[in-house]
C-alpha cells in the first residue's frame, strides 16, 4: 500500500509500503511543508483581530527512538496515540515478515509515559486477503467510546491498487479486532480529479464530539486538494461507521451528505498525514501537520469559522505525519494545573528514512502553550470538574457538576481533587456553593465496606476506595458503620474518583 506522500515505494520484503511517492517515484513529501496558511482558499474567513498568540513553555523531546516494530521491520509511522487504562498506548504502521499476508500491518505497544520506550510491538491487524484491505492496512486513528474501541484506517487490496479506501474495525480491548461495515470502506476517493498522485482516500483521523463522530483524512482526488493531492477533508455523523446521517464540510459549513464520497469543496489544511484533537477548554480543533520546521499547530473552532489561536509549530525532523498523545474520545489532556489557560501537546513522528528507503525513528517532541483564553463558556468549563480552587473563606472549593462543594481541610481537598489550582477562574464565580465537607464530618461505613462522609446539608460523598482511609483521617472524621437500610437511605453527591 501506499501513504499519501510517497506513493509505490519498494520495500525489502518485496511489498510496497504506504508511504508516498509519485506515479513516476519522484518525492511529493516535500510539498506538504509549505507554511502554514500560504495559500489559503479565496472562500475560507480571515482570522479574526482578537486571535490568541499563545506562549511557549516547557519544550521537550525524546533522546533518541521511543518505539521500533523489531525483528524484521523494515519502517514504523503513522502513529496514534491513547491514554488509555493509566497508560499510554501506540498503534502505528510497520510490516512484520510472520503478520500474514504479506504487506502493511498495524502494531501495538505500550508505555508508562508518551516519552517511552514503548514496547515490544505486537502485531494486531493485517490485511484481509481478499477485501479492499486483502493486502495493506496502516494510518490507524484509534478512539476508544462508550466501551468500544474503534480503528479507521487506509487499506489496499494490493500493490498497485491505485485508489486506497477508508475502513473501521471495532475491538473491546484495541488489540483483539473486528471489521465492521461488512468489511467494506467507510470512505472511498471522490474522483473529482484524475491528479498525478493516484493514492486516493486515506490517512483518517477520528475524534468524538458532542456525540459526533469527526473523520478528518486525505482524498488526491477531491477537488480541493491542492496540485499534489495534499488536504485535508472532514465528514461527521452520529454513526462510527458513517452510514446514516453523514455531513460534509463544505464552503458553507457542515450539510447533509448522501454519500461519503461527494465532491471535497473544502480543505482545512494544505497536508498529508495529519492528526487532530479536540480541545475542551477552547472549544476547537487542533490540527497537527509536517511543515518545514517541525509539526505546525493551526487551530479551528467547532463550526471551522474561525482561527481563534495562531499557529504554533513543535520543531525538529520529521519524515512522516505525526500522532498526537489524546485521550480516549480524542481530545486533548486537560492539564491539573491550569486547565484552562495551559494546553500540553505531545507528538510521536517518524524522524528518519531508513535503509528501506522508507520513514522510521519514531521519536517523541512537545511542548505546552499557555495564557491560552480557555473556560470561557459553561461548556468550556467542563474542564474544572474534579480540580479544586481556591475559595474566599480560606477554604477550598471542588467543582463538581457546575457547583461547589466547599472543603475545609485543604490536605482534603488535595486528595479528592483531580488538581489543586492555585487562582481562581472567572467561571467558577457563577457556580453556586452546594454543600459544605466541614472538619470532623461524620464518615460511616456501609455493609460492603464503602466509605464516605457526610456532608452539612446531609447528603453522602462516597470516597474512592483506593484513598477512603486516608481521606478519612485527614479530615478528622470517625467512622460508624451503618446497615443496608440506612445505607440505601442517604441521598447521595456525585461520585468523584481522584486521578491520583
Amino acid at each position: 500500500m501506499r501513504s499519501a506522500v510517497t506513493l509505490l515505494v519498494p520495500l525489502l520484503v518485496s511489498v510496497l509500503l504506504t508511504a508516498c511517492t509519485s506515479a513516476e517515484g519522484g518525492e511529493l513529501r516535500d510539498a506538504s511543508r509549505s507554511p502554514v496558511g500560504s495559500s489559503p482558499a479565496e472562500d475560507e474567513p480571515a482570522p479574526p483581530r482578537e486571535q490568541v498568540v499563545a506562549a511557549v513553555d516547557a519544550p521537550r523531546q525524546s533522546g533518541g527512538v521511543v518505539a521500533a516494530g523489531g525483528g524484521d521491520s523494515p519502517y514504523d509511522y503513522g502513529p496514534t496515540l491513547l491514554l488509555d487504562g493509566g497508560r499510554v498506548r501506540m498503534w502505528w504502521c510497520s510490516q512484520l515478515g510472520h503478520a500474514q499476508p504479506a504487506g502493511d500491518d498495524l502494531l501495538l505497544a505500550e508505555s508508562a509515559t508518551v516519552g517511552g520506550p514503548f514496547g515490544p510491538a505486537k502485531p494486531v491487524f493485517s490485511g484481509s486477503v481478499n477485501g479492499f484491505d486483502g493486502m495493506h492496512t496502516c494510518d490507524p486513528s484509534v478512539i476508544h467510546v462508550n466501551g468500544t474501541h474503534y480503528l479507521y484506517y487506509t487499506g489496499a487490496a494490493g500493490d498497485h491498487a491505485h485508489g486506497n479506501a477508508i475502513g473501521v474495525a471495532t475491538s473491546p480491548d484495541g488489540v483483539n479486532w473486528t471489521r465492521a461495515n461488512g468489511g467494506r470502506p467507510i470512505v472511498s476517493p471522490s474522483y473529482d480529479e484524475s491528479r498525478e498522485n493516484t493514492y486516493g482516500a486515506g490517512q483518517p483521523s477520528a475524534v468524538h464530539v458532542g456525540g459526533w463522530f469527526y473523520l478528518m483524512f486525505t482524498d488526491t482526488t477531491g477537488g480541493a486538494a491542492g496540485w499534489n493531492g495534499a488536504g485535508q477533508f472532514v465528514l461527521r455523523s452520529t454513526d462510527p461507521l458513517f452510514v446514516d446521517r453523514v455531513e460534509a464540510l463544505g464552503t458553507g459549513g457542515f450539510a447533509p451528505s448522501a454519500t461519503t464520497a461527494e465532491p471535497r469543496t473544502r480543505s482545512v489544511v494544505d497536508a498529508f498525514s495529519a492528526d487532530w484533537t479536540w480541545i475542551d477548554a477552547l472549544g476547537a480543533f487542533a490540527i497537527a501537520h509536517e511543515t518545514e520546521s517541525g509539526t505546525t499547530l493551526t487551530f479551528w473552532d467547532e463550526d471551522f469559522t474561525r482561527n481563534p489561536v495562531a499557529p504554533t509549530t513543535i520543531p525538529g525532523p520529521w519524515q512522516e505525519g505525526p500522532g498526537l498523545l489524546r485521550t480516549g474520545e480524542g481530545h486533548a489532556p486537560v492539564s491539573t494545573t491550569d486547565p484552562c489557560g495551559r494546553l500540553s501537546v505531545d507528538v510521536v513522528r517518524a524522524t528518519t528514512i531508513g535503509a528501506a528507503g522508507a520513514p522510521t525513528g519514531l521519536s517523541h517532541f512537545g511542548l505546552d502553550l499557555v495564557n491560552l483564553p480557555g473556560c470561557a463558556t459553561e461548556r468550556q468549563g467542563a474542564v474544572l470538574q474534579g480540580h479544586a480552587v481556591p475559595s474566599p473563606e480560606r477554604t477550598v472549593d471542588l467543582v463538581v457538576d457546575g457547583e461547589l462543594l466547599r472543603v475545609e481541610r485543604r490536605s482534603v481537598a488535595d486528595r479528592l481533587a483531580r488538581g489543586l489550582l492555585s487562582r481562581r477562574p472567572e467561571l467558577v464565580e457563577q457556580m453556586p456553593v452546594a454543600a459544605r465537607l466541614s472538619a470532623g464530618a461524620q464518615a460511616v461505613r456501609g455493609p460492603d465496606g464503602t466509605l464516605g462522609l457526610v456532608l452539612d446539608d446531609g447528603r453522602l460523598w462516597e470516597l474512592p476506595a483506593a484513598t477512603a482511609a486516608e481521606i478519612v483521617a485527614l479530615n478528622g472524621s470517625t467512622t460508624q458503620d451503618v446497615d443496608a437500610e440506612r445505607w440505601r437511605d442517604y441521598d447521595r453527591r456525585s461520585v468523584l474518583t481522584s486521578s491520583r
